[in-house]
């Protein structure tokens, strides 16, 4: 299961950088909180993070729910660092490439 959401995390990853003209639903506008736009993929990558929450082992279900909190707020601009939500993404991606290869 681990191994499904991390294809998954890293495709949208991925997508949240390209462009195709055939997927412009992912980049469709939901709502606004403060002047930042929430897209569906924000939302699903929302989604997975969360569901990752319940998957992890004990110290890094922790770890991914502070680095969800972060990505949250950096997602609606009171942590105004520039990039600071793909960073995160990238590190749940590298966390969950640790679990699955069996380092922890």
């Amino acid at each position: 299961m681990l191994q499904v959401v991390l294809v998954l995390l890293i495709i949208l990853w991925l997508l949240g950088y390209l462009n195709l003209p055939f997927l412009p639903f992912l980049n469709i506008e939901l709502f606004n909180i403060n002047n930042h736009p929430i897209t569906l993929l924000n939302l699903i990558v929302f989604l997975l993070i969360a569901s990752l929450l319940e998957l992890l082992p004990s110290p890094l279900n922790i770890i991914a729910g502070v680095v969800l909190i972060l990505w949250v707020l950096s997602i609606l601009g009171i942590i105004a660092i520039g990039g600071l939500s793909q960073i995160l993404v990238l590190a749940v991606i590298i966390g969950l490439v640790v679990v699955v290869l069996g380092f922890v």
